[in-house]
This record gives structure tokens, sequence and C-alpha cells, in this order.
């Protein structure tokens, strides 16, 4: 479990389902998965999903909770989703953060991974990561920017394009 002044981060439990089906469903949230809400079978599927990466990396996605309300407001870390983006992006883990939209603005997203990182870096040492981000996601460029990221190349993933980025491992 990690806490900041404002957020408890900590691994997703199955007892956390019906938030994240909140989370997946959204409508600020929808177009990061696709454009059409996560079905509960999906959300379900992606939850297990993220307890295998901590059973077999030993990180994986943190919730991200609010600490004075305890309510959950978004999810981020690091993670090995494999997407087939090729050699200059697999190889690395890869940062992510998604966060509900009545908490956009808030600065949660910039904190939570800011702290998320932090944790890896001390966890698993220091290593170069990547992140993939729609090119009118400006608010979630600017979170990767202020995280240290830049733009190293464009991909087309599942018919939607993303800006490549990376943060070198000293960062």
């Amino acid at each position: 479990m990690i806490e900041t002044p404002r957020l408890l981060l900590r691994p997703y439990s199955l007892g956390d389902y019906d938030a994240y089906v909140a989370l997946t469903t959204d409508p600020a949230v929808v177009p990061l998965f696709g454009n059409q809400p996560m079905s509960r079978e999906d959300a379900w599927n992606r939850l297990l999903r993220y307890a295998g990466h901590w059973a077999l990396f030993g990180y994986g996605l943190f919730a991200v909770f609010e600490r004075e309300s305890g309510r959950h407001v978004g999810e981020t870390g690091l993670a090995d989703f494999h997407r087939g983006l090729g050699p200059s992006f697999d190889p690395d883990p890869e940062a992510a953060w998604v966060f509900a939209g009545a908490h956009h603005g808030q600065g949660y997203a910039g904190e939570a991974a800011a702290v998320a990182h932090r944790w890896f870096a001390e966890t698993h040492g220091a290593a170069r990561t990547v992140c993939i981000i729609r090119p009118d996601n400006a608010s979630s460029l600017r979170v990767a920017e202020k995280l240290g990221y830049r733009r190293f190349g464009s991909t087309i993933y599942r018919d939607v394009p993303f800006e490549m980025m990376e943060r070198a491992k000293d960062s």
C-alpha cells in the first residue's frame, strides 16, 4: 500500500469489482477503452489480469482511492500488456493511469502516477518505461510530460491512433 497526502494506492482486490465496473463505464473513461463501455465480463477479466500481473511480476496497476472519503477514483501503475507494438515498446514496463471523470482536473493522475513510478523504481530498479496516449488526450499528455515522458513515435492500436512515449530509466 502506498499513501500520499490525498490518495491511497493498493493492488486491486475482488471486492473492487463494482467500483472497477463503474470506472470502465464512466462516460469520461469509455473513449480510453475503445469508445464503448466495457462489459461486466470484460471488466472481470481485466481485474483478474491485474491480479495476475501482481502474482507473476510483483507489480501491476494500483486501485487509487481518496484517503478522506475512501472513494475509488481511478488506477495507475506499470504493467506488461504485450501489445505487439514492436521492439522499441513491448519489452519495457508500460505505465497507465485512468481516473473517473468526476476527478479530472484535481491533480490525482499526476500525484498517483508519480508515486507509483517512484515505488516501481525503488522495488524493481530503475528502468525505461513506456506508455501510449491518444493524441487528443491533452490532459494525459501533460501528465506524461510532467512524469518525464517524451514522444518517440506514433502507432495505431486497435484502429485508434496513439502517441508512443518513453521515460528514461534515470528519470
